[in-house]
């Protein structure tokens, strides 16, 4: 069973390239009923760092920021703010859970290379 991948843009912000997988929005639902919170967002950024130059934000967010760029998926908002838009267009963020891993993932085209522990890319 392979995961689809679909999107609606928001109206009222601009939209973004990043996709959220069938398994990561249901992840990401199931996190937040738990919380009992219907008001955040999940927000993905990428910030100076590690040792390749850059590594990712993944997080929760009850903040919508001047310029940030917004797409929903089966009604899990995805944010993106205007200055990580141009490293994530493209990037999936994925949910794996077996017996060798569990948690989210972000399959990124932009990044050239990224060191060995993954968390970091350029």
């Amino acid at each position: 069973m392979s995961d689809t991948i679909t999107t609606e843009a928001a109206t009222d912000a601009p939209s973004h390239g990043v996709l959220l997988s069938d398994a990561a929005s249901a992840k990401v639902a199931s996190l937040l009923e738990q919380e009992g919170r219907d008001d955040l967002r999940l927000r993905l950024a990428v910030q100076p760092g590690g040792c390749s130059g850059l590594i990712y934000q993944l997080y929760f967010d009850e903040r919508l920021l001047d310029g940030d760029a917004t797409a929903e998926f089966d009604g899990v908002e995805v944010v993106v703010d205007k200055m990580s838009v141009p490293y994530l267009d493209g990037a999936t963020i994925d949910f794996e859970d077996t017996i060798q891993k569990q948690g989210f993932t972000i399959d990124n085209p932009n990044a050239q290379g990224s060191c060995a522990c993954g968390d970091s890319f350029h």
